[in-house]
């Protein structure tokens, strides 16, 4: 593993998961001043959820970023939240504004909560 490693043609000896963290790491290498990302932990598992989400907190210091998440552990990296129902935003703050005083987001988070206990 390293460096060196031989991926194959386009990536196709890659799972999702590692697909996923290389793309992700390809992203960041650069120290950019923008960073959009896509849902980037829908394809890996707990443990290396909590480490990249670690390594993200590091990478978003001083960048201005834009994730797209629907699991609710990665909202802890934000400085605000941007809820989006319907394709229109039905609310923004942040994640205590908004479990205080915005029952959707509050249904939404307790209902992703209820899906992974289960």
């Amino acid at each position: 593993w390293g460096l060196e490693t031989r991926v194959g043609e386009q990536g196709y000896t890659l799972s999702g998961g590692q697909r996923q963290r290389l793309a992700l790491a390809r992203a960041v290498l650069g120290s950019p001043s923008v960073l959009v990302l896509d849902d980037p932990l829908s394809s890996v598992d707990v443990h290396t959820e909590a480490v990249i989400e670690e390594a993200l907190a590091r990478v978003l210091e001083g960048v201005t970023g834009m994730l797209v998440v629907h699991r609710p552990s990665t909202l802890a990296l934000a400085d605000r939240v941007v809820l989006v129902d319907g394709g229109r935003v039905a609310a923004s703050g942040t994640h205590t504004e908004l479990m205080r005083a915005n029952p959707l987001y509050r249904a939404l988070l307790s209902q992703e909560y209820e899906e992974a206990m289960a």
